[in-house]
């Protein structure tokens, strides 16, 4: 319950500890983000990772002089393209042996069984459209990686998802984060990002349940 805390801790204040991380690290800063988006994207057991919020938060200290926009973007795109990368060849080598066991630790079968649902419904738009949608933002490479999508396909939606990902979220906190009215309500803000970002999953899921009870 304690590390619960901390972690919606972490996404409600996100201007205040990356505050710190820029006072305390400085330059290093940027490889913080890195190793964060990274882990966000490419480690299959670490969706909880913040990773829309992240960024218009990034974005919203570029704004005040804090962070460079450009750097930004190069590094933040890079890692998420790598993450994705990594993911997907996670999948391809230890995927299919994790996708037919009943139970499987530190991984959500849940989570890979609902990311394997939206590839039957998307195909490989997927890729594009799980960058703005937590949780399945990280078990969609992996799921494509277990065999339902080639790599030289993957590689085409990987880096597509992750410029658009990386420049509109990165960008709205650069034009929005600095206004008084998203300063003064920060928390509120990330929290609309976060419903955003969950509710297609949210409005599918609901979609799934009520079909499930008319059959």
């Amino acid at each position: 319950m304690e590390y619960l805390l901390q972690v919606i801790d972490l996404f409600l204040h996100l201007d205040k500890y990356l505050t710190i991380i820029i006072e305390k690290y400085g330059l290093l800063t940027y490889a913080i983000l890195f190793i964060i988006v990274f882990f966000e994207t490419g480690i299959v057991i670490t969706p909880f990772l913040p990773g829309d919020s992240l960024l218009f938060a990034a974005g919203t200290f570029a704004s005040l002089g804090a962070l460079d926009l450009y750097t930004l973007y190069a590094i933040l795109t890079i890692s998420a393209i790598l993450g994705d990368t990594v993911n997907y060849w996670i999948g391809w080598y230890v995927g299919p042996k994790i996708f037919h066991k009943e139970d499987v630790r530190f991984l959500n079968k849940k989570h890979l069984l609902r990311t394997h649902e939206f590839y039957e419904k998307y195909g490989g738009k997927t890729i594009i459209i799980a960058r703005f949608i937590p949780i399945i933002r990280t078990f969609a490479p992996f799921v494509a990686g277990i065999g339902s999508m080639s790599y030289k396909k993957f590689v085409i939606y990987n880096i597509t998802g992750a410029i658009l990902w990386v420049g509109i979220c990165v960008t709205a906190g650069y034009l929005f984060g600095n206004m008084p009215i998203v300063k003064n309500n920060f928390s509120l803000v990330i929290l609309a990002i976060i419903f955003l970002s969950i509710s297609p999953a949210l409005v599918e899921f609901i979609r799934h349940r009520l079909k499930g009870a008319s059959q």
